[in-house]
This record gives C-alpha cells, sequence and structure tokens, in this order.
C-alpha cells in the first residue's frame, strides 16, 4: 500500500473511531455517513502553495450545489510531511488564518485544527486533555459556518462540548487509548 493510501487510511480510521466514536465531535457522523467528507492528503511543505490548496478548497466548497450527488459539507487538509512540529504548526494556523480572511473567507469558513502534538495552553504535553484534538497527521479542518451555526443551535449545551470531550478521554483505559491513539498515545 503506499504512503498516500496509508495516510488516508490513518485518518479514515481516526475519524471513525475516535472523533465519530467517541462522540468527540457530535456533528461528525452525519456528514461522513452521507459521504460528505472530503479528506485531500497534501505532500507540500507548509508555503503559499498549502495557503493556496486552503483557499482553493474554500472556493471549491464554496461553489458546490448543494443538491449535487457529489456534495461536500467539509474537507480535512492533511499534511503527509509538513508542520509535525507543533508549535511550528500552531504558528501556520495563524498565518492561514489571516490569509482567508484576506482572501474574503471569514464569515463563509473556519478552520479547526488537529496535530498529532496538540497542545492546549496551561496543559503538560502528555496530559489526556490534548488528545481532544490530536490525529494521527496535522490536519486543517475547512469548517462551513453557516453549517456549524445551524447545528449548534439545534444542539443542547453546545458550550458543554469540550467538557465532556474531556471527561470522555480521562475515562478511556489504558489498552483504550493505545488502541485509538497508537500512533500518538505514549503510556507513562
Amino acid at each position: 500500500m503506499n504512503k498516500l493510501k496509508q495516510a488516508q487510511n490513518k485518518v479514515e480510521q481516526w475519524l471513525e473511531e475516535v472523533v465519530i466514536g467517541l462522540g468527540l465531535c457530535p456533528f461528525a457522523a452525519y456528514p461522513h455517513q452521507q459521504d460528505q467528507v472530503h479528506i485531500e492528503i497534501y505532500e507540500g511543505n507548509a508555503d503559499e502553495k498549502l495557503l493556496n490548496a486552503l483557499t482553493n478548497e474554500c472556493q471549491r466548497l464554496y461553489t458546490q450545489d448543494r443538491n449535487a450527488a457529489n456534495y461536500v459539507e467539509t474537507s480535512l487538509i492533511c499534511l503527509s510531511h509538513a508542520l509535525s512540529d507543533f508549535i511550528e504548526y500552531n504558528d501556520f494556523l495563524g498565518l492561514a488564518n489571516l490569509y482567508l480572511e484576506q482572501e474574503g473567507w471569514s464569515g463563509h469558513f473556519q478552520l479547526a485544527s488537529f496535530h498529532p502534538g496538540y497542545q492546549f495552553a496551561h496543559t503538560a504535553p502528555d496530559d489526556k486533555d490534548n488528545l481532544t484534538n490530536r490525529a494521527p497527521l496535522p490536519i486543517f479542518h475547512i469548517i462551513r459556518e453557516a453549517s456549524l451555526e445551524h447545528v449548534l443551535s439545534t444542539y443542547e449545551d453546545p458550550e458543554g462540548i469540550y467538557e465532556r470531550n474531556i471527561q470522555c478521554v480521562h475515562a478511556l483505559t489504558e489498552a483504550q487509548l493505545i488502541s485509538l491513539f497508537p500512533h500518538i498515545y505514549k503510556p507513562k
């Protein structure tokens, strides 16, 4: 199996077993079941080409016919080689958000961030809280703001999602952590 397919499989497994399986994102199951999640493995560097790839994906999502059979609700741009260091990734995320704003995409799309080394402020690197945003590859998740607003308006207690996610990962056994996060979780 080639490296692109392996990377794709890792991300799909993480999406199915962690994000959807654990319910970390209560809004992910429906578009996934409808085959409306686009996963793209980006092989380039963290440079202007990556910024252009993000902008091009926003343009593609924006111009889609909502009734088309191949409609995509959301996209994951997964980096196979670039930004393996979380600090560099986080810095680039800030740049990407600025770039998308300059390109006129604020109000239409927002970026969610996932990374193998994700670390929330005021946490230790090995804190289980960080697992809620850890993924097998660095990922920029392009979310339609209108869709997000819609699901949040119909979801009871959206502010509590973060706390429930933290409780969820803290409740996992050591065996579950190793199984769900094989390339991310390091037992103590």
